[in-house]
Formats: C-alpha cells, sequence, structure tokens
C-alpha cells in the first residue's frame, strides 16, 4: 500500500518525513547539491509506488495582487496564465489565490499571483521525482498554509501579521480577514530565546512599515502580529515585544497550536515546521506551485486508486448480492422441505379418508366419460330467455298482434345436425341451437283492407328478423296471397269478419 511521505525543502537541505496516523517520523535528510540529489534518487528508488507533498520555505518568493475581469471555465484559466507569465517570467512555479470579487459596480476578481522565482534551485529534487516516477501531489510553502494555521486557532483578526520561526529564519506573512496578501523570510542569526525574541519584535515592525509604504495597510491602521513560539519562550518573547499605537502583539502557544491541529508529536522548541508539515498533510491549500507535467504521476496513481476503489466497491456489492441470494436459497430451501413435508402429510390423510368411502360400482374410466357427457350436455343446453326478449321487443312494435300459443323448442345436443321437428312438420333445421312456432291472429277493424292487414304482419316479421342471429321462417301468413290464386271482393268481406291466424317458425343459428 502506498504510504505519504512530505518532503521539507529550504537554503540548506531537503529532509524526507513519513507521515502516518497523525504522526511525524524523520527518515533522511539531504544536502544542498550534486551529492544530496543522488543520495535523495537512491532514496526515491526504495519508494517507488509512494506519494510525495514538498514544502518550501525558501526567500525567493514573490506576490503580487491582480484584479481580472469576472469570468469563468477556460477564459479564466488563459488570463491566470498570461498574468502568471507576465509577473514571474521564465518561472514555471507559480499560481494564483482568489481573493473573491470587488465590492464595486464592476465585476471584476481579485487575485493573489504567487509564484517561486528561482525555479533553478528546485530543478534537481523535480528532476529526481520525475525520473523516478514518483507520485508528486504538489508544491507547497508555509505562506500558503498560514490561512489554515488561523482558522484552526480561531485568530479571527482583520489584520494580522503572523511569525513563525523555522530552521535559521523567520517566516513573515499578512493576511486580511484570513486570506494571504503578502509574504517574506527574513534569516534568523541568533537561535537563542533571547536572539529569536529580538528578532520577532523588530521583523515585526519591520514588516508593518513595508506594508504602508507599499499601501496594503493604511498609515496608523491598527494591526495585531500573532508571534507562534514554545511556551518555554513566552516570557523573554513578551519582554522584547512591547505593544505600541499601531502594533499589538499576541503570542500563540506552539504546543496548544499542535494540539489543537491534531500533531501527536508537538515541537520541542519555537521551529514550526513539522506544524507546517502536519498542516499539508491533514489539510494540503488547493492553491500549489507545480504545474500538469510535474504533477503527471500523480494523477494517474489517483486514477489508478480510483479505479481500485470503484473495483472494491463493486465486489463488495457483488458479494453481498451473493450473500443475500445465499441467504435466500437457504429460506426457500428450507420452505420447501416444510411443504414437501406438509404435502406428505396431506396426502397421508386424504389415503386415509379415502378409504374410509364406499366403493363405487363402475369403474373410473366409466365415470369419467359420464362427467363428461354431463358437462357437454351443460354447455349446449339453453333456454328461451333471450328469444322471449326479443318476441317482446317485436309485439311493442306490432300491438295488432295476438299471440295464441309458442311452442319452445331446443336442439337435442347430439352434434349430429338432423333438425329438431315437431308433429305438424314445423321446427329447427340444421345448425340451428334453439328456436320456436308461433300460432297467433291479428285484430283489426272489420274494414280494414287486406293491404292494411299485410302491413302490420309484415312489420311484426321485419322485427323478428332485426337480429341476424334469428331465422324467421312464415309457415302461414294471415290469408292466402299465393300468385295461382285471387281475392274477390265478397270473399274479402265475408272473411274480415273472422280473425287473421299466422304461424312462423323462428329458430336461432348456432355461433360460428
Amino acid at each position: 500500500m502506498a504510504t505519504r511521505r512530505l518532503l521539507y525543502l529550504n537554503a540548506y537541505h531537503l529532509t524526507a518525513y513519513r507521515w502516518q496516523a497523525a504522526k511525524l517520523d524523520e527518515e533522511e535528510s539531504f544536502e544542498i547539491g550534486e551529492r544530496g540529489a543522488a543520495q535523495f534518487a537512491a532514496y526515491l528508488a526504495r519508494h517507488p509506488r509512494d506519494s510525495f507533498a514538498l514544502l518550501a520555505n525558501v526567500a525567493e518568493e514573490g506576490f503580487q495582487l491582480e484584479t481580472i475581469p469576472f469570468l469563468s471555465g477556460a477564459d479564466r484559466a488563459t488570463v491566470i496564465r498570461r498574468k502568471l507569465g507576465q509577473q514571474f517570467f521564465g518561472s514555471s512555479l507559480s499560481t494564483a489565490v482568489s481573493l473573491g470579487r470587488e465590492q464595486s459596480r464592476r465585476r471584476e476578481e481579485r487575485l493573489l499571483l504567487a509564484g517561486l522565482t528561482n525555479p533553478g534551485f528546485f530543478t534537481p529534487w523535480l528532476a529526481a521525482l520525475q525520473q523516478a516516477g514518483c507520485a508528486l501531489s504538489g508544491i507547497y510553502t508555509q505562506a500558503l498554509l498560514g490561512s489554515t494555521l488561523l482558522r484552526r486557532l480561531h485568530v479571527d483578526e482583520e489584520r494580522c501579521l503572523l511569525l513563525t520561526v523555522q530552521d535559521q529564519s523567520i517566516r513573515q506573512s499578512y493576511f486580511e480577514k484570513g486570506e494571504l496578501r503578502f509574504s517574506r523570510q527574513a534569516s534568523l542569526p541568533d537561535s537563542s530565546i533571547s536572539g529569536i525574541a529580538q528578532a520577532l519584535a523588530g521583523e515585526a515592525r519591520k514588516l508593518q512599515q513595508y506594508l504602508t509604504s507599499q499601501r496594503l495597510v493604511a498609515r496608523n491602521q491598527p494591526i495585531t502580529a500573532c508571534l507562534l513560539a514554545h511556551a518555554s519562550a513566552h516570557k523573554t518573547i513578551a519582554a522584547s515585544c512591547v505593544d505600541g499605537e499601531t502594533l499589538r502583539f499576541r503570542l500563540l502557544d506552539l504546543a496548544d497550536a499542535a494540539h489543537r491541529c491534531g500533531l501527536k508529536t508537538p515541537p520541542a522548541d519555537c521551529r514550526s515546521e513539522t506544524l507546517f508539515l502536519h498542516l499539508l498533510a491533514v489539510a494540503p491549500p488547493k492553491a500549489q506551485f507545480a504545474d500538469d507535467d510535474q504533477r503527471h504521476a500523480f494523477h494517474l496513481q489517483q486514477l489508478r486508486r480510483g479505479i481500485v476503489g470503484i473495483g472494491a466497491v463493486t465486489l463488495a456489492a457483488c458479494l453481498l448480492f451473493a450473500g443475500k441470494q445465499l441467504i435466500d436459497s437457504e429460506q426457500r430451501l428450507a420452505q420447501k422441505e416444510e411443504f414437501s413435508a406438509a404435502a406428505a402429510i396431506a396426502r397421508l390423510r386424504y389415503a386415509d379418508i379415502v378409504r374410509t368411502f364406499p366403493a363405487i360400482p363402475t369403474d373410473n374410466e366409466t365415470l369419467r366419460r359420464i362427467i363428461n357427457r354431463y358437462a357437454e350436455i351443460e354447455t349446449h343446453s339453453s333456454t328461451p330467455q333471450t328469444f322471449y326478449r326479443r318476441l317482446s321487443h317485436a309485439l311493442d312494435s306490432a300491438p295488432q298482434i295476438e299471440l295464441e300459443a309458442i311452442d319452445w323448442q331446443a336442439a337435442s345436443g347430439s352434434g349430429s345436425g338432423a333438425p329438431a321437428t315437431s308433429g305438424s312438420g314445423e321446427g329447427l333445421l340444421a345448425g340451428e341451437i334453439d328456436g320456436a312456432v308461433l300460432r297467433g291472429f291479428l285484430r283489426l277493424d272489420a274494414a280494414a283492407p287486406p293491404r292494411q292487414v299485410l302491413a302490420a304482419f309484415n312489420v311484426f316479421v321485419a322485427a323478428l328478423k332485426a337480429d341476424p342471429q334469428w331465422r324467421v321462417s312464415i309457415v302461414q301468413q294471415p290469408f292466402d296471397v299465393e300468385s295461382g290464386k285471387s281475392l274477390r271482393g265478397g270473399e274479402i268481406l265475408f272473411d274480415n269478419e273472422k280473425p287473421r291466424a299466422f304461424t312462423i317458425a323462428i329458430g336461432r343459428k348456432a355461433e360460428r
């Protein structure tokens, strides 16, 4: 598994640390020069899969405040690259920190451009990292980590100076509302407690004068200088750092700061480089100085870790699904055994009950044929309900009709297709499933002419024929109208005194 390692570079040497479980362990230190670079290459060969982050504490830093139009995406990145190229020409180690928008009508964004003005100092170490194929997550400075430290220590001064001691130097940074505006490094010739106290007091006043001359701070503007030092040096530093009219000093305990930041091995003296290395490990800032080519191996490592992570999540999901399926299959198997046992008990009970039944006088095959025949008869049986409904509609349309008899007939259901006929020769034809023979007469006035009688009769017949499923056959008309006979007036007058009887056969066709 890849281990995180931190590199600390100053003007004298490069130190490698191993960071694990919020604890820093110093491994090796390499002097500036060819010999140190060769030793560093050998060290990297022993850790080719680890990731490295470089924290630099050098004096060659530049800062410049700029404003750009409010842009986004590729346009913003292009403008920032052009600004960095103009400000730090010849140096690829540069970055931009957004300071928010201008509070004015013009929509502009404020930027702090920062760059390492001596890239050649970093070249041997970066070349060794690239040659070994090690992953470089970024190049950072203590000034970029100052904002993180102030937030962890809950320093909410609107304008403050942060002075820290590391190696043989003092780092001085100016912050407005927690955001970096300027930083510089001063040498520390005397590293004793009294020398550190005097250097902190003098450098704080010098930095205030410089900021005033650069109009970063207004004249007579009150400002607080936060001094990060070990508790053993607080008394001496407090004696040297006396508050003035515009400069107020505030002492911060280095051990307390380490505890608040989560560092398990607090510094034993006033040097704070291990605290900044820990902040770099747990909360690296977004801004850093390495370009994409220098971080190529780190991007590949992140991609590999992402693929491995996705694979691990997928494998875990598959294992969980397989476990669920296994549990479900075991439950179904148990249910199957329970159902099989219950079915066996039910069969035994059924067999016991069957043995108590009396013997059937016929065999099973004959009984099955009888039941099938009964079901067939039930299926083909019919009732006159539909016929009566149709007949009632027809009678409503012909009120002169009076019925004397309805002979209902149903097919035998034998399936032979033979007609079922009555004794008079009237009955169903082949393919009809039920029907009836209607006998009745027409009640009209004695003076009603034959055409009126036929019209009333035809209305009744047409109403019966309205349903295409019914076949209507006229067996006897109200009077003889055959073409071979003639109607005489005297006979018509005589016959009108009698009811005009008729006979109609109706049959319902089988559906196909």
